[in-house]
């Protein structure tokens, strides 16, 4: 495989069946448009159905879309029932909806919102899912990260909602780490069945609406820096492409841009932060998100034994 791994390499996906979440802007669009071209039923599972629907008409192959608001757990419950009933069998679930920096606000559930929507509401989802995948020899769940999860990046389980204080780019950070360990726990609970697997993605910094939210002394030097700094949004999606297509892939693998500090450039398979890969942490946060959300997985916990 060339080390310039590009749009050509994603294998044929006849057959396939595909859903991507925030599927109708930036990331989300450019994974679903290439899926979709290369013959994958795609599901653009978006919170705005009518800009969802535009999205779509500007994609060519087999596109629907299902109204999915990561903010709401009903809403997760709901989309999840509807994508059942439509779909017996699914071999790629994309989670790559999010927030980044938000100002503090809470979800319909109350959760904070970086973490209740780019976490909470993708592990909701994946586990009401997840009996649809298993079936599926090759099947694949990818979760989207960010370089974020090493910039002040911590599981905070003393105050996970952020009540007491509130860092912007800190609840960024717990966010986007905890999108590395919920993949790294679910490949450990997904391997025995041999069929399913977990991997985990990041863009680099791609030029998209996600930094829209940016905290106002980085604005300016952001938008001068742009150009020199960032990639095109069909490159950014690439690190997504490769870890739910490439053949070569292997379950608890990180993919991201190639080039020095992983920020741009063809993707490639990348490390994250040390404390990612605390087990007692993933053992820790997996049972703190089947608790606020109520879902469990039909994949149980190893026994200390099987680890």
């Amino acid at each position: 495989m060339s080390g310039n791994w590009t749009q050509q390499y994603i294998p044929d996906q006849h057959g396939r069946v595909a859903i991507v979440t925030g599927a109708n802007t930036g990331l989300g669009f450019e994974t679903a448009r290439m899926l979709a071209e290369r013959g994958a039923a795609v599901v653009l599972a978006v919170r705005d159905v009518e800009k969802g629907e535009r999205a779509a008409a500007r994609m060519t192959g087999d596109v629907t879309v299902q109204a999915l608001d990561l903010t709401s757990l009903e809403s997760v419950r709901s989309a999840a029932a509807d994508l059942r009933a439509a779909h017996p069998r699914i071999d790629l679930l994309i989670n790559n909806a999010g927030v980044m920096y938000t100002p503090k606000q809470t979800t319909a559930d109350g959760f904070e919102l970086q973490f209740g929507t780019n976490h909470l509401g993708h592990f909701a989802l994946t586990g009401l899912l997840l009996d649809r995948l298993l079936p599926v020899p090759g099947s694949r769940v990818v979760t989207v990260s960010s370089t974020g999860h090493r910039i002040r990046a911590a599981i905070h389980f003393d105050d996970l909602q952020w009540e007491r204080s509130y860092s912007r780019i800190a609840a960024y950070g717990q966010a986007k780490l905890a999108n590395l360990m919920f993949t790294y726990e679910l490949q450990r609970r997904l391997a025995p069945h041999g069929t399913t697997v977990a991997v985990a993605a990041h863009p680099g910094v791609s030029n998209t609406e996600l930094v829209r939210n940016t905290p106002a002394a980085l604005r300016l030097p952001v938008t001068w820096l742009a150009p020199l700094l960032t990639q095109k949004a069909e490159m950014g999606a690439l690190p997504t492409l490769r870890a739910a297509t490439d053949p070569a892939v292997s379950g608890g693998q990180y993919y991201g841009p190639g080039n020095r500090g992983q920020i741009r450039g063809c993707p490639k398979l990348v490390t994250s932060s040390p404390g990612s890969h605390d087990r007692a942490v993933q053992q820790r946060l997996w049972t703190v998100s089947e608790e606020l959300t109520g879902v469990t997985f039909p994949v149980p916990a190893l026994r200390r034994a099987d680890l």
